[in-house]
Order: structure tokens, then sequence, then C-alpha cells
């Protein structure tokens, strides 16, 4: 019995697959998928990874969320946070309108006390809280920031739009959230702050990454480190710059190019030497530990699974190290546990997930595939595995 809903990956991909009229031999070739593989895939007795699902919604001309189930609409319904969606979006609408007549924004101290309380909300895996305020204070910061024509009052409603950014993304709602980076990049060029533009770009590639568009991610990669060269030198700087090493490292990863993975996981530990541990320029988390969170990421992109388990299994978090990263690393752990058969700690892993950040891991593609993967393979699992895919589809 399943404890999940029938439309589970892989047959979201059989049905995508039979509306364009195509055969599992057709789609094999046109994705380069191997037949097994796609065959097995959407039986559901083989895991879909990341780039087995981006090459099959290349190959059917859909985006990955409609392979992924994402958005989960039933459970963001009962979390009340479909509501919470709509105002967001209307937020970003306004961005050139100017001043609003009827909204007399506070002082922006206070704006800025409010955007950073927002982004460490998002680090903790509180989204519902962070959605819940996200709009207003991004229709205050608008305001502000057209009243005031200042550095200062850009970079905030930057800030605004980067949680914007986070929230929908981590909800599913991929439209939503780039949007929210096209308003962040239009804010940071009227700020004139080149971090910011390099920032932009690390996570406009996230979302070509998400979609299995290399190509283009690898190119906004170049644009990110050529658009931070022309900011200041100094930490902040050497900070983004290795971050966006780390995302250039995963992306290579899912491409299959293992020399070019490995050498900007290098160049970021190389960075990370000189930075430490920067949990909090610009909340990126980046630093020592990050570069080898990446370094899991990456071995299991790159189809290594038992190194990345044994990788994943050495790593201590500082105490300051926020939830939903946390989060993220016992996803990826659990899924490369799930592919050597390690059945137990792959299923423990996805519960510490859910302990470190439960609205975060709920919505969490990795997670949802693979407690499917756990299912599929019909080994004896704890008693609490049923109530955790309850839980998912509550």
């Amino acid at each position: 019995m399943h404890s999940l809903p029938h439309d589970h990956i892989g047959a979201r991909i059989k049905r995508l697959r039979r509306e364009r009229h195509l055969t599992q031999r057709a789609l094999s070739d046109l994705s380069g998928v191997p037949y097994s593989t796609t065959t097995k895939t959407e039986q559901g007795v083989l895991p879909a990874t990341p780039h087995v699902i981006a090459s099959f919604a290349r190959a059917m001309r859909v985006e990955v969320s409609s392979i992924t189930g994402q958005p989960y609409v039933a459970e963001l319904r009962a979390d009340q946070l479909d509501v919470l969606i709509m105002p967001i979006r209307e937020a970003l609408d306004v961005y050139d309108l100017g001043p609003d007549p009827d909204i007399q924004p506070r002082p922006r101290q206070l704006l800025e006390a409010d955007a950073e309380d927002l982004l460490v909300m998002v680090r903790a895996g509180e989204i519902k809280r962070a959605a819940s305020q996200v709009a207003g204070l991004i229709q205050e910061a608008t305001t502000a920031a057209h009243s005031a024509d200042s550095r200062e009052g850009w970079l905030l409603l930057a800030s605004t739009y980067r949680t914007a950014y986070d929230v929908a993304a981590k909800l599913g709602h991929n439209d939503l959230a780039a949007i929210a980076l096209s308003r962040m990049d239009w804010a940071a060029q009227r700020a004139g702050d080149a971090v910011v533009g390099g920032m932009y770009r690390y996570m406009r590639a996230l979302t070509y990454l998400r979609e299995g568009q290399y190509r283009t991610g690898e190119r906004l990669v170049k644009v990110g480190f050529s658009t931070l060269e022309q900011a200041p030198a100094g930490r902040e700087r050497d900070v983004v710059t290795g971050q966006l090493h780390l995302g250039a490292a995963v992306m290579a990863g899912r491409a299959g190019n293992a020399d070019r993975a490995q050498g900007h996981l290098a160049e970021g530990e190389r960075i990370a030497a000189a930075t430490g541990e920067a949990v909090d320029v610009h909340w990126l988390t980046f630093g020592p530990t990050n570069v080898k969170v990446h370094r899991v990421s990456v071995l299991a992109e790159l189809d290594e699974y038992g190194a990345a388990s044994q990788a994943g299994r050495t790593i201590a978090f500082p105490e300051a190290w926020p939830a939903s990263r946390r989060s993220h690393h016992y996803a990826e752990l659990a899924r490369a546990q799930m592919w050597t058969g390690a059945l137990d700690e792959s299923f423990g892993n996805l519960l510490r997930a859910r302990k470190a950040a439960p609205q975060q891991a709920r919505y969490h593609a990795t997670v949802r595939a693979t407690y499917e993967g756990l299912e599929a393979a019909k080994r004896q699992l704890p008693d609490s595995f049923l109530s955790y895919g309850s839980w998912l589809s509550a």
C-alpha cells in the first residue's frame, strides 16, 4: 500500500509521455536516458535522479515541476500557505509605479531590521511566517525606495525581493521565484551594487540548474564572476564569489562534468579557508562547512553515492548553521544513502530533515523523491515510515 498518492513521479512521467504520443523508446532516445532506466522509472521501481527528471522535462518540453508535482496545492492549502502567494505576486507587480500615496513607510532603519528578520526566518525554516510578512514589507519598501531614491533604499528593496524568491522557490512556485529574482536585479542595478548583482546571477543560475538548462546556467555563472570583479575587494565579495563557485560545482556535477565540478569546489575551498565561516554575510552560509556540504551534493550528482554518503556522515555543523541548510543537507544525504541501499540510514536522515525545518522538508522535492524511492524498494522499514508519507501528503 502506498502512503503517498498514486500520482508519483513515475506515473506523472508516463502520463506526460502518453499525452505527447511518445513511446518509452522514443522518450529514451529524445532524453538520452537509457531505455531500461526510462521503463523502471515509470514503473516506480527506480527512483528518478534530478538529472533524469530534467532530461525527461527537456525532451517533453515541460517544466521540471510538472514531473516533480510542485507546487503541492492540497498541502499548501492545508497549511494555509496558498492564500499567501497572491499577495506576494501583487506586491511584486507594483515595482515600477513609484510611491504609493496610501502608504506611509516607517523609517528605513526599522524596515531594514524587518528585512533582516525575514532572512533569518527563512534560514530557520519558518516559511509560513516569512510568507505572511514579506508582501507587506515589499509594498512599504517599494514606496520608501522610490521616495528616497538612495542606494540604501534600493538595497533594502532588493533584500525583500530576495526573501520573496526564497519563499516562492521553497514552496515550488518557480514562476513567482523567477519574477522575484528579476525584481531583485532591477533594485540592485538602481543601487549600483555589484555584489548583490553577483548574488542575483548566482540565484538565477540555480533556477536553470533546477530546470536542467545547464548551458544557460553556466553562462550566468560567468556573468556573475564578471559582475563581482567590479565590486570592491573584501570579504563580502569573496563570500559571494565563493558561493558562486559552489553553485557552479553542483551544476557541473549534474551536467556530468566531474573535472569542472572539482575545479569549482577547489576554488570555493580556497576562498573559504580565507573567509572562515561566514554565515552572516548576506546569509549565504558560505565557509568550510558549506564547501563540505556541496561536495556531498556534487558527488551525488556524479552518481558517486557511496562517496557522497561517506563524506556526508563526517560533517559536523557549527552551532550557528541555519536549520534550512541542515535540512537540505539531510535530504541530499538521504538520497545518496537510498541509492547505496542503506535504507534505514536514508529514512533516518529524512526524519532529521523534517526535524530541522518541518515546513521546508514537507515541500522539498528531494525529500519526496527519496521517500518514493524508499517506498518502491519494498524493504522492511520502521513503523513510522507510513506516517511520514501521510505527513507529506496530508
